[in-house]
């Protein structure tokens, strides 16, 4: 929730020490490491949906787990707060570790605030949220302004454990808010913290716990809320801004004309539906994705957080470039957990790998890179040329120099299990750890992967593919650009290519018909073979497995584009990125919007020929 101050202290004061016993108490049978695989964070669940110690969900009955019975003082401490209470854990942070910045944008956490008591502490651990920073005192009480950037840094040898509540409030907690301290401002005169001291008549058989979080169908008054509210959190002097509220203003409209007529009743959801079709396409056409707010976080993605996913319980999510996947609030009933289906039997190892697929000199290098940043994110570093290829089922010298095509008769078992087995050997995440145990997220980028996309779906049966779209004429240049330089030679020797230059970037169906030809020429067919197999392919995988970036709205605002992937893959992003996009390794000179203008006549003389497939490929990114 957005607070008008960075901390609020309130005005009750608890005995750590006897905290700090209960929880020494259950050993450590219950903590779970943190879902996204921070390092030294992990949890211990007290209150979660269903009770259930495991389930993640922001939806659903609120209940206690096992281990909350067992601390008679620790409900006491969560009853003095007189609030509703909702998903409730003891976080402990390792020493020398933090809880990397960040923004809660989910829609659980916009009526929600966080409570923090702090149990064992020192006093170098450091809490931030936007420009103020503190130490929360052991047996204190605080609340934070979780809609700004925040991060927690325990620099001490010692763990660091708190006590953390979400809360929509209540009549109790909000008189304890009427008399709190900011700490920004000097402590009134005589303001003293209550002390609660353990009593055993005080500790409550039952606490007030939500079972109501997630619309059925959304009002159009909540609607309306959060839409007014992201729009007084946006950043100014944003181009996109006009024509996005004229889109979700008439959104709105709809909407609530449709509330009228049909409330909660199924007869009127695919209505509902196609309101919220027709408004991405409404933002898409007004470019929303450009959009920042206040805070860092992309208009879009919160968007889409508080309104778009909630909005209609069924609700199949289809993002701003047309693509669908599942909707973590589907609700069925009876449920038991909110876990993602899949049309698939699961990965045991790779969940959901992601595969950026494009013609070469997309931007896919710098893509890569920035993407790579996220956390729980394991990559291979740079490109699999040598991973694959060494395979000598799919070396080019036994496949007779075809090409780098390879479909999914190629996906050999023997084949598919070593490729695995070599991908998982070299993964790292971006802080050169290799992964632990359990299922990872593996990001994968190599231009050939344009001719592969059958041949990693079979491998990788929860492949997930970004294809990389890019303005053809400037892919061609730097393709042109690419060749001369030398810097791209695939292979030392290509038998039957013959022409002054050496073949670069990627071995295309058909390459020989290219020898001899003018530069120009040569990439242009290089890049249609390419093209018509990406897109052949990406045609055939179903549709909530493939995605869509644009190169050039990453370059116009990267914070915003690289949030709206993370949202779309299900990816945390934890990063603050520049106003502009550093180089890549790759680069080969600095680029420009305009560069590819310097071989304008060389790109415009072969560009007729391929109007068909560029056609095609605005088609497929909703251009």
């Amino acid at each position: 929730m957005k607070l008008q101050a960075p901390f609020l202290q309130l005005p009750v004061l608890f005995d750590a020490a006897v905290l700090e016993a209960e929880i020494a108490a259950l050993g450590e049978e219950g903590w779970l490491s943190h879902p996204s695989g921070y390092e030294g964070n992990d949890f211990l669940p007290l209150i979660s949906a269903y009770g259930e110690p495991a389930n993640e969900a922001f939806e659903g009955p609120m209940r206690p787990t096992p281990w909350l019975d067992r601390c008679p003082y620790l409900k006491q401490v969560l009853a003095t707060l007189g609030a509703t209470l909702g998903r409730t854990r003891l976080m402990r942070l390792s020493g020398q570790a933090e809880v990397n910045p960040h923004v809660d944008v989910n829609y659980y956490w916009r009526e929600r605030m966080r409570v923090h008591v702090p149990v064992v502490t020192q006093p170098t651990v450091r809490f931030s949220a936007g420009a103020t920073e503190i130490n929360m005192k052991a047996g204190e009480c605080w609340i934070f302004d979780t809609w700004s950037l925040h991060r927690v840094v325990n620099d001490a040898v010692e763990a660091r454990i708190h006590l953390v509540a979400d809360t929509v409030g209540g009549e109790g907690f909000w008189e304890l808010v009427s008399g709190c301290r900011s700490a920004t401002h000097p402590t009134p005169p005589g303001w003293k913290p209550r002390e609660v001291v353990p009593d055993p008549a005080a500790t409550p058989a039952d606490l007030p716990l939500e079972t109501v979080n997630v619309p059925v169908v959304m009002t159009p008054w909540e609607a309306r809320e959060h839409t007014n509210f992201l729009y007084a959190e946006l950043a100014p002097n944003q181009p996109a801004a006009a024509a996005t509220y004229a889109a979700t203003t008439r959104f709105l409209h709809v909407w609530t004309a449709l509330w009228a007529a049909h409330g909660e009743d199924r007869a009127g959801w695919q209505a509902y539906r196609a309101a919220l079709e027709r408004l991405q396409r409404d933002l898409r056409q007004a470019r929303a994705e450009t959009l920042a707010l206040q805070n860092g976080s992309g208009f879009l993605d919160v968007l889409f957080n508080l309104v778009v996913d909630p909005a209609l319980a069924d609700h199949q999510r289809a993002y701003i470039d047309g693509e669908r996947r599942e909707n973590p609030a589907v609700r069925t009933a009876p449920r038991t957990k909110a876990p993602r289906t899949l049309p698939i039997e699961p990965d045991p190892v790779f969940d959901r790998p992601i595969f950026v697929v494009n013609p070469p000199r997309s931007g896919s290098s710098v893509l890569f890179e920035t993407l790579s940043l996220a956390p729980g994110l394991y990559t291979l570093g740079g490109e699999n040329h040598r991973l694959l290829e060494a395979i000598p089922e799919l070396s080019m010298e036994r496949r007779g120099w075809t090409s780098n095509r390879l479909d999914a008769a190629d996906a050999d078992p023997l084949v598919v299990a070593e490729l695995r087995d070599s991908f998982l050997a070299e993964l790292r995440d971006r802080n050169g750890r290799r992964p632990g145990a359990g299922r990872l997220r593996m990001l994968e980028k190599t231009p050939k992967n344009a001719l592969r996309i059958p041949f990693l779906a079979k491998a990788f049966p929860e492949a997930r593919f970004v294809y990389l779209h890019r303005d053809p004429r400037a892919v061609l240049a730097s393709m042109m650009e690419a060749w001369e330089s030398g810097r791209f030679n695939t292979y030392a020797v290509v038998p039957g290519w013959r022409h002054p230059l050496n073949w670069s970037l990627l071995l295309t169906p058909g390459w020989q018909s290219l020898s001899g030809k003018p530069l120009n020429e040569v990439v242009a067919g290089q890049w249609a073979a390419a093209m018509g197999v990406l897109l052949d392919d990406l045609e055939a995988v179903p549709a909530d497995r493939r995605f869509i970036a644009r190169y050039e709205a990453f370059v116009d605002s990267p914070e915003g584009e690289i949030r709206r992937l993370a949202g779309l893959l299900d990816l945390e992003w934890d990063q603050t990125l520049g106003a502009s996009v550093p180089l890549s390794g790759h680069t080969v000179s600095a680029p420009g919007k305009d560069k590819w203008m310097k071989r304008q006549a060389e790109i415009e003389a072969v560009l007729p020929g391929l109007q068909d497939l560029i056609a095609r490929a605005e088609r497929m990114t909703g251009e």
